[in-house]
Order: structure tokens, then C-alpha cells, then sequence
């Protein structure tokens, strides 16, 4: 087989991966319609969906209707868009840093997205107020993290992620603080169960504000993907291949902390995903950025809706997103560990 011919058989599996896991998620997200105490058959769903756009005889109750489109269809929607989102900002930082083990809150985002909620929420502000704060202080512990590195290690990664270590530590030092002097009755469980993560709380407006931030990401993340590849071969390789480097990671540092900020902003902290997914659709295509961002971010899709499907499934109580998440993503650190004591010896 010669090369060629090798690259057309690798394109054609590709396509043909990225169209089951688009059906699968299709069809998913079909099937989490029709999760909850209110039960309707799929014809149902259908046509509440095509009333929006044509008139049609609503043979359903108003309150079914209210349950489909304001309550089910915005967290199913984000359940995909902020599984999709953390993972492919998972993917993009493994590729900057040349390290399966990073997750996108490795520059402090969700630690300063954290404090900036909590003290929101000990200030008794409303939520869109909790949504707004968590991403001005995401993006400042991100911007505090980037700013050190510059100062005190050029454009070295290994500084920038000692300074996202410290800056997670001193965001989390000021939650602990905050922590302490909220009222115990009220806004300590309200800041705990928001930093373990939820859709509970998902409006359709929440859509029009992950969508802007989520295609400006994709659409830097996608023009840069040859660069973006090319980084895995080390920087000297890649600077003599005339990329630009420092803008390169300019693009992927912005990039993947908007769609984490604004992820984490709607729906608080949810872990594991953006380290997991990535390593998962790796073995899956390959290292080749482009087509492992884009696997990613479907199965990212896929993993965070299953989740929140098996939560919405579970009557009488609300879970929190980030323990399941946990549960699942622990033992896949563990086979992470493993295969890099395999490759040590």
C-alpha cells in the first residue's frame, strides 16, 4: 500500500468514526427527551418541535410544552455544547503542553471562576449576577497566571504552569475565606453544590451565551490546527517551519479558557472530562489535533449528557455533575498511570 493510499484509508476511517459518534449523539440526544416524570411518545416531541416554526394543532398540554422547550431542551443542549467545550479545551492544552494529564483548569480558571461565585453568592446576588462574577474571575486568574509566566519565564511552559498551580492555589486560599463567613444555613450549600456542578439550573438563554463563545474558540482553534499540530514536534522544530509560536499559544490559551469560563460560569465545576475525553479520543484517531479535538468534542458531548441523563433519571434527589463525573473519571486516571508506567519501563 503506498502512502497515498494509506492517508485515503486513514481519512475514510476517520469520517466514518466522526459519523457513528455523530449518530450516536443524535440519537442521544433524542432519548434524553423522553428521560423524567413527564412521559410523551417521540411523535410528541416532534411535533412541539415543528409547532415553533409552523402552525400545527397542539393536541398537548401547555405544561408539556413548558417542560420540553424551557426546562429539557436547554439542558440537553448544554449538557452536549459544555461536554464538548471542556474537552476539546482539554485537547487543546495536551497538545500546548505535550502532557496527557492536563485539564483545562490548569491556569486557575475554575478556582478563580469558584471564588468569584461564591463571593457573589454571599453578597446575595441573583444568578445571571453568580454567572457574570465566576467569569470575570475566571478570566483573572487565568490573565494573573499568564501575566507571571510572562514576567518571570518568557515563554517558557513549564513556568506557565507553575503559575497556574500557584494562581489555583491562591483562588482557592480566597474560596476557603469566603467559605468560612457564608451563612451555613443558605449560601454554604449554595456555594458547595455549585462548585460540584449542575444543568439543574439551565435556561435556554444560557445557549446564547455558550454558543458566541463556543464558535469564536472553534473557529481560532480550527484556523490554527496545522500550527497547533506542528507544536507536538517541539518548539525549535516548529520555529524553524516559520510558526509563530507566541501566537500559537496566545490562540490556545484564549481559546480554551473562554469555552472553560463559560462553561464553568453556567453550570460551576465539572471535572475530569477535559483530561479523560482527550486521552480517549486519542487512542480512538490518533494525535493529530485536528481530528482528536474533533472526536473529543463529540464524545465529550456524549459522556456529559449520558451523565446528566442518569441524574435526571434518579427521582427525589439532584446530584451534582462533578461527582459522577469523578467516579468515572477516577479509574480512568488510574489507566492513565498505568500505560505511563508502561511507557517508563
Amino acid at each position: 500500500m503506498t502512502e497515498r493510499e494509506r492517508n485515503d484509508f486513514k481519512d475514510k476511517n476517520y469520517i466514518f468514526k466522526m459519523a457513528i459518534l455523530g449518530l450516536c449523539l443524535v440519537s442521544l440526544i433524542f432519548i434524553s427527551f423522553l428521560i423524567g416524570r413527564y412521559q410523551f411518545t417521540l411523535k410528541t416531541l416532534l411535533d412541539i418541535f415543528v409547532s415553533c416554526f409552523i402552525e400545527i394543532e397542539k393536541y398537548w398540554e401547555k405544561t408539556l410544552e413548558v417542560v420540553i422547550l424551557q426546562v429539557r431542551f436547554p439542558r440537553i443542549i448544554l449538557a452536549v455544547l459544555v461536554g464538548g467545550a471542556l474537552s476539546i479545551s482539554g485537547a487543546s492544552y495536551q497538545t500546548l503542553f505535550k502532557n496527557p494529564m492536563v485539564s483545562p483548569d490548569i491556569l486557575g480558571v475554575s478556582a478563580g471562576a469558584g471564588f468569584g461565585a461564591a463571593l457573589a453568592m454571599i453578597n446575595e446576588a441573583n444568578w445571571i449576577e453568580i454567572q457574570l462574577s465566576a467569569f470575570v474571575f475566571g478570566l483573572l486568574a487565568v490573565s494573573i497566571a499568564y501575566i507571571i509566566s510572562r514576567v518571570f519565564g518568557g515563554q517558557s511552559i513549564t513556568v506557565l504552569v507553575l503559575a497556574g498551580v500557584v494562581t489555583s492555589s491562591f483562588f482557592q486560599a480566597l474560596l476557603s475565606i469566603v467559605k468560612t463567613l457564608a451563612d451555613t444555613d443558605n449560601e454554604l450549600p449554595s456555594i458547595t453544590f455549585w462548585l460540584m456542578g449542575s444543568l439543574s439550573r439551565a435556561t435556554n438563554r444560557d445557549i446564547f451565551i455558550m454558543l458566541p463563545a463556543l464558535c469564536i474558540s472553534l473557529f481560532l482553534l480550527y484556523f490554527f490546527r496545522h500550527q497547533i499540530n506542528a507544536l507536538s514536534a517541539g518548539e525549535d522544530v516548529v520555529q524553524t517551519m516559520g510558526v509563530n509560536v507566541p501566537m500559537v499559544k496566545i490562540v490556545v490559551v484564549i481559546s480554551s479558557t473562554l469555552m472553560t469560563v463559560v462553561s464553568v460560569g453556567i453550570c460551576g465545576i465539572i471535572g475530569w472530562i477535559g483530561m479523560v475525553i482527550p486521552h480517549l479520543a486519542r487512542m480512538i484517531v490518533g494525535a493529530d489535533y485536528s481530528k482528536m479535538a474533533s472526536v473529543s468534542f463529540l464524545i465529550g458531548g456524549i459522556f456529559l449528557l449520558l451523565v446528566d441523563n442518569v441524574i435526571r433519571g434518579v427521582e427525589g434527589v439532584e446530584l451534582p455533575l462533578g461527582v459522577l463525573t469523578a467516579l468515572v473519571g477516577t479509574p480512568a486516571f488510574v489507566a492513565l498511570l498505568s500505560r505511563a508506567r508502561q511507557g517508563w519501563n
